[in-house]
C-alpha cells in the first residue's frame, strides 16, 4: 500500500446523469473488480489510489470502493462485508455493489469466497471454481434483481459462471502450486447461523460441493448488470455433515483464512494481466434480448434509475 493518505472522492446522482462521474475517472479505464469476502478486506500487491464513496440509486454499498493497481492493471476492490465486517450476509447491500462496479465500468467480476466442503475431496485450503449455484435463501431484505417497478427484464441463467475468466484463474492457481478443481455447486444458505447437521447431510448427499452465505445473489446481479462473474471458493473447513470432524466453528474457519488469502492475493495477482487479454463474453450482452417490457410502457422514473443498465437498449 502506498504511503500517506488515499484521496477519497465521492460521485453523485446515478440516475443517468454521468457528468460528476466523468470528470473523476476520465484518466483510466477499469475492467476487473474484485469482491472480497471474509478476510479480504486488502491485500497484498494491491497499490491503491484513490477510494470513492459511489452513491447508487439502491443506497450505499458496503464501503468506498478501492481503486487502484495490481500487477499494473486497474482493478477495483470492495469488500463485502465492509472492511470492519459490519454487515451480515443477510444485510449486504448486493444491489449497490454491483452498481458501484458497473459504474466504474467493470466487465469481469471476481469474487473470492471463504466456504465450507460438502464433499472430502475438497479439503481446507483448496480452491474450487464453482460453476452453478443452488439457492436456499427466504426472506432476505432485499430482491436479488435491479428490475421492477413497472420495466421487467428476464436473463438467462443456465451457466452463472464465465468460464472464460474461471479459466484464466485455474491456470492462475495451477501456476501458483494451488490445489482447485474447475466446477461444482455452490449451495447458498441463509445465515447467518451454520447448517443443522441434518441440513448439511443433505446437502452432501445431493452431491452439492461447496456452502456459502452471499455468492448467489451477486451472481444474479452481475448477470442482470451484463458482466462476466466468477467465484473463487475457497475451503475453510468440513461442514457440519462430516461426524469425523467437529462441526464448524467460527475459530476454525479463521485458522484457515490466512493461507486461503494469501492463496487468493498470489492468484489475482497473476490471473489479472491475463483477464484484460480476454475477448467479449456472452454475459457482457446479457440484456440484449432480457427486457420484456415494451420501452413506449417504462416507467420515466424507472427507466431514469436503471439508466447505466438499459440506456444502451433505447432505440
Amino acid at each position: 500500500m502506498p504511503a500517506g493518505p488515499i484521496p477519497r472522492q465521492r460521485v453523485l446522482n446515478f440516475g443517468g446523469r454521468r457528468d460528476n462521474f466523468r470528470a473523476l475517472m476520465t484518466d483510466r479505464s477499469i475492467a476487473i473488480g474484485i469482491i472480497g469476502g471474509s478476510g479480504l478486506y486488502r491485500f497484498e500487491g494491491f497499490r491503491q489510489t484513490q477510494e470513492l464513496e459511489i452513491e447508487t440509486p439502491f443506497g450505499p454499498p458496503s464501503d468506498p470502493f478501492m481503486v487502484g493497481t495490481l500487477s499494473g492493471i486497474d482493478v477495483a476492490f470492495l469488500p463485502r462485508h465492509g472492511r470492519s465486517h459490519g454487515f451480515l450476509p443477510t444485510e449486504i447491500p448486493h444491489r449497490a455493489n454491483i452498481w458501484g462496479m458497473k459504474k466504474l465500468g467493470v466487465k469481469w467480476l471476481i469474487s473470492v469466497s471463504a466456504v465450507g466442503s460438502l464433499q472430502e475431496e475438497h479439503q481446507p485450503g483448496h480452491l474450487v471454481l464453482v460453476d452453478q449455484f443452488y439457492d436456499r435463501t427466504h426472506g432476505r431484505w432485499e430482491p436479488d434483481t435491479f428490475f421492477g417497478d413497472g420495466i421487467v427484464a428476464h436473463v438467462s441463467f443456465a451457466r452463472p459462471i464465465s468460464r472464460k475468466l474461471q479459466n484464466v484463474l485455474r491456470d492462475a492457481a495451477i501456476a501458483e502450486g494451488v490445489e482447485v478443481v474447475r466446477g461444482g455447486t455452490y449451495v447458498n444458505i441463509q445465515g447467518p447461523q451454520f447448517s443443522t447437521r441434518a441440513e448439511s447431510t443433505w446437502y452432501h448427499k445431493m452431491g452439492f460441493d461447496v456452502i456459502g452465505m452471499t455468492n448467489m445473489a451477486e451472481a444474479r446481479l452481475a448477470r442482470e448488470a451484463e458482466m462476466a462473474y466468477t467465484t473463487m471458493a475457497m475451503v475453510t473447513d468440513y461442514d457440519a455433515w462430516n461426524v469425523e470432524n467437529e462441526p464448524v466453528t467460527v475459530d476454525q474457519v479463521i485458522g484457515w483464512l490466512k493461507l486461503n488469502v494469501e492463496n487468493a492475493q498470489r492468484i489475482l495477482a497473476r490471473a489479472v494481466p491475463e483477464v484484460v487479454k480476454l475477448d467479449a463474453a456472452k454475459a457482457h450482452s446479457a440484456l440484449q434480448n432480457a427486457i420484456l417490457t415494451a420501452q413506449d410502457h417504462w416507467p420515466s422514473e424507472t427507466a431514469a434509475k436503471l439508466d447505466l443498465l438499459i440506456g444502451k437498449y433505447r432505440v
